[in-house]
């Protein structure tokens, strides 16, 4: 199972968004970085560009607090909200979200380490997207 030292430090971010919805389709770019905040979590920063197929081009930035306990890493929002918890082993399924009537699901994928991913789903009256992130050193 990976630790909190194991994600510590910078990753390449490559993120593909198809919109079922919208069609707004696009592809992020950019770098994650993991840095520590306390013994047990670490601060998740990423920051991008995101292109859509319209062509449009926009800074892309977001951050969340990993705090890791055995054998679950629990995400949450910058304010400490909750976001979802999953083991950081093989695939992994986190817990849902809801956000209003949307909901999020997310897999991961650590079997080929150090490149791992995160593939969300969301659904609701407001969104139906897929969002695959590829994270490398």
């Amino acid at each position: 199972m990976l630790g909190q030292s194991d994600f510590l430090g910078e990753w390449r971010l490559e993120r593909v968004i198809v919109d079922q919805l919208n069609g707004q389709n696009g592809t992020l770019t950019g770098r994650a970085t993991f840095t520590g905040a306390n013994p047990n979590a670490v601060i998740y920063e990423e920051n991008g560009t995101l292109i859509l197929e319209s062509g449009a081009s926009m800074a892309a930035s977001r951050q969340y607090l990993w705090e890791f306990g055995a054998p679950d890493v629990t995400v949450r929002f910058s304010d400490g909200s909750s976001f979802h918890q999953f083991t950081p082993t093989g695939y992994a399924a986190g817990t849902d979200h809801p956000c209003g009537a949307d909901f999020y699901t997310v897999r991961y994928d650590f079997t080929s380490w150090p490149q791992w991913r995160a593939v969300w789903t969301v659904m609701g009256p407001r969104k139906d997207y897929v969002s695959t992130s590829v994270y490398a050193r």
